[in-house]
Order: structure tokens, then C-alpha cells, then sequence
């Protein structure tokens, strides 16, 4: 799949985004929540697209790098360009974690763990309140 660019920072009030976003994806792209592992609409979605982010609908991830990880949650493997997600060290709950975020509007999306597959070894565990999905 070609290169998609990353689009112009998006910047919006509180009040903005929780008029915008049910209650749970407010929570789990501005509260950094996360939504129980094997319950989230993309999960278990096959169908060739884009993945976007539920906030600013950016691109985010392609379907030719998504992978059954069997974490609960859609996983890939990169996303759809260098400059579509910031990485963040997150050291919440004890642990020390990369926390993945939207890099258009800042939205918290999941995590970056190092135990995906080839070409990469990355796994992109992304919540799927965080993201919308466009059918190819």
C-alpha cells in the first residue's frame, strides 16, 4: 500500500471532544482508559482498509499489517507511515510500557510492546474505541 500523509495537528477543546466521542472512546483515547481485552468492534475484523483514528480520523494503520495476536485487541505490526503515531514512555500502574498516541490530535490509542512479527517484531496493541475503520 502507498504512503498516506499524516494530516495537520488537530486541537480541540475538552468540551469539543466529549460532545464528539461516545463516553467510553472519551475515555480511552483522553483518559487513557482501556477497554477490556476481546470486546472492542475491530478485534476481529478481516476486511481489507484502513484503520483511522476514532478522534480526528487519521490514518493510522493498514489491514496488511494487522495480525491475530491473542491479546484481546487489534494488534499490528506498523502503521501507516513514521509520522501517523507518537511514542511515549508510559510508566502507569508500575510498569514501564511505550504508549502509542494518535500523532495528529494526541489521542491515546494502546501500546507498543517488542513481540510482534516479522518484518518488524513490533506489536501495535490498539484499543478499538480508538479507531474507526474504512472498508477498502
Amino acid at each position: 500500500m502507498s504512503e498516506i500523509q499524516t494530516p495537520a495537528k488537530v486541537t480541540k477543546t475538552d468540551a469539543e471532544w466529549r460532545a464528539q466521542l461516545t463516553p467510553e472512546q472519551y475515555h480511552v483515547m483522553f483518559e487513557k482508559g482501556t477497554e477490556r481485552a476481546f470486546t472492542g468492534a475491530l478485534v476481529n475484523n478481516h476486511d481489507d482498509g484502513v484503520y483511522h483514528c476514532g478522534a480526528c480520523n487519521a490514518p493510522l494503520f493498514t489491514s496488511d499489517t494487522k495480525f491475530e495476536s491473542g491479546s484481546g485487541w487489534p494488534s499490528f505490526w506498523a502503521p501507516v507511515s513514521p509520522t501517523a503515531v507518537e511514542l511515549h514512555e508510559d510508566r502507569s500502574y508500575g510498569m514501564r510500557r511505550v504508549e502509542a498516541t494518535c500523532a495528529t490530535c494526541g489521542a491515546h490509542l494502546g501500546h507498543l510492546f517488542p513481540d510482534g512479527p516479522r518484518p518488524t517484531g513490533e506489536r501495535f496493541c490498539i484499543n478499538s474505541a480508538s479507531l474507526s475503520f474504512a472498508k477498502k
